[in-house]
């Protein structure tokens, strides 16, 4: 792994009262270690996750709107708030990498038709592939050794089979090529990954916790093991 601690700049002066400082996560943020080849962020929408893991790409220099150092689009409301006011440190620093955002991804795919080989992505149009084959054409063909990638949501398009055919492909860029992750996600599947990090961003701190405390495990496995009544106290319940 590469990327060892993410910090809040001490030379920047953060206004509390203004986003992003008024998500408690990130106003109670200061400094975070990694100590993990792969790390998960989760929590409820709104905790900062997102914005977190944003911040990380601006400081590493990926588009924001997605992708890597070379990739040059814009899309609305791409940039960064937390960018400015966090500091990384490395051991050593690398500079290859991505930062994939699900909801941005369409566009990445319309910047790669107009500017980069497809042969990057196996040969295929990302637009010319579903939506969970182009992101499964990303993860096989571009993402390669010595590398860092953050991933917001990367489940939005993979069914639970893919996600395991993710999890596969992250198992053999970590043992064989050597990279790190860091990802932003609601999957209790790829939560599965074997001894990774997990830290939640729920209850204003971020805090490290084991797989089967995070709520996506524990509502998913009580749905799976209930459904009828889960279904029933959800749907008649006053």
């Amino acid at each position: 792994m590469f990327l060892k601690k993410i910090m809040i700049r001490s030379d920047e002066s953060i206004l509390e009262g203004e986003y992003p400082f008024t998500i408690p996560t990130i106003r109670n943020f200061r400094e975070l270690e990694l100590t993990n080849s792969v790390t998960f962020f989760v929590g409820e929408n709104g905790t900062g996750k997102s914005t977190l893991l944003e911040a990380i790409a601006d400081q590493c220099e990926f588009n924001t709107a997605g992708g890597g150092r070379n990739n040059y689009y814009e899309v609305d409301a791409a940039e960064s708030s937390l960018g400015k006011y966090v500091k990384l440190s490395w051991m050593p620093k690398v500079t290859n990498g991505f930062f994939l955002r699900a909801e941005t991804f369409y566009q990445f795919a319309s910047h790669v038709e107009e500017s980069e080989s497809i042969n990057f992505y196996g040969g295929k149009s990302l637009h010319e592939q579903s939506h969970g084959e182009s992101f499964l054409s990303l993860f096989l063909h571009r993402f390669n050794g010595r590398a860092i990638y953050l991933l917001d949501e990367p489940e939005a398009a993979l069914s639970p089979q893919r996600q395991l055919a993710f999890l596969r492909i992250m198992h053999d860029l970590i043992q064989e090529e050597d990279c790190q992750f860091i990802i932003a996600t609601h999957s209790p599947i790829i939560l599965g990954f074997p001894d990774a990090t997990i830290l939640s961003f729920d209850n204003g701190e971020i805090e490290e916790v084991e797989y089967e405390q995070t709520a996506h495990y524990q509502t998913t496995k009580y749905f799976l093991d209930h459904r009828e009544k889960f279904l029933k106290e959800l749907l008649e319940g006053d």
